[in-house]
């Protein structure tokens, strides 16, 4: 019997001990006494919400210096509209602290998402698009060929005059790419295929400018998936409308 009430004065001792410590750590108490004041927020961006960060962070930093879970409080920046990444840490005695980096836009990625310079997707919804940006698809798993193609076709076409606008790749890796050319109006779509698409896009860029020069049509696709050659189609020039040439000649 007195063994037994020594155990239950111990656990008694132990409990009285450790109930505060619980307490403190989980916000029961100690929020008054050790309250975080200040919020610091660091790192360079220029979309970022930065009212909207400060209401995010606010619930967390209620229960006291002790008490904040700073993983649920990351948790909760990161999903922010363009944060593409965040820390938060907390400084004695009363400062929280976030540090943020920010999505920074390449291009469009299919109809609802941006892939950053970072290679990371990300989603366009509440967000303002920048503009200018080219437009990508394709698998996920294939992000990194759909932008390497795209800097290699912009710089093959960029000395002809040609800005790469689009670049697509479907599920078993066939390329299609979106041509502007400033000079003139429209587009020209040029499916590339899966096989030797660098090979393929070198050969018909040297041979682009005597094509555009026979003819005073505009290109409007051009399929490059032949041994020997390539298949063409044409678009008339539409020419400008009455108004059009007023306003030209006015400015």
């Amino acid at each position: 019997m007195n063994a037994m009430l020594r155990l239950i004065g111990w656990l008694l001792a132990l409990a009285l001990v450790a109930l505060p410590v619980v307490a403190v750590l989980n916000g029961w108490i100690g929020a008054g006494q050790w309250p975080l004041r200040k919020l610091r927020v660091t790192g360079q961006f220029d979309r970022v919400d930065e009212a909207l960060l400060r209401r995010t962070l606010l619930p967390y930093a209620q229960r006291g210096f002790f008490a904040v879970d700073l993983a649920s409080a990351q948790a909760a920046v990161a999903k922010l509209p363009w944060v593409e990444h965040a820390e938060v840490r907390k400084r004695w005695p009363d400062v929280l602290e976030v540090s943020v980096a920010e999505h920074r836009p390449f291009a469009r990625w299919g109809t609802d998402r941006l892939l950053s310079e970072q290679g990371r997707l990300f989603p366009a919804q509440g967000i303002e698009v920048p503009k200018g940006l080219p437009q990508f698809a394709g698998p996920e798993a294939r992000v990194a060929e759909v932008v390497a193609l795209y800097n290699e076709s912009r710089a093959m076409f960029a000395p002809i005059g040609m800005e790469v606008q689009r670049v697509e790749i479907d599920q078993r890796g066939s390329c299609t790419l979106g041509l502007v050319n400033g000079a003139a109006p429209g587009g020209t779509e040029v499916v590339v295929g899966r096989e030797q698409a660098r090979a393929r896009l070198s050969r018909f860029v040297r041979l682009m400018p005597r094509l555009l020069a026979q003819r005073v049509q505009i290109l409007a696709r051009a399929d490059l998936r032949y041994t020997n050659g390539f298949a063409l189609s044409w678009a008339p020039v539409t020419a400008p409308s009455a108004a059009t040439q007023q306003q030209q000649e006015k400015s």
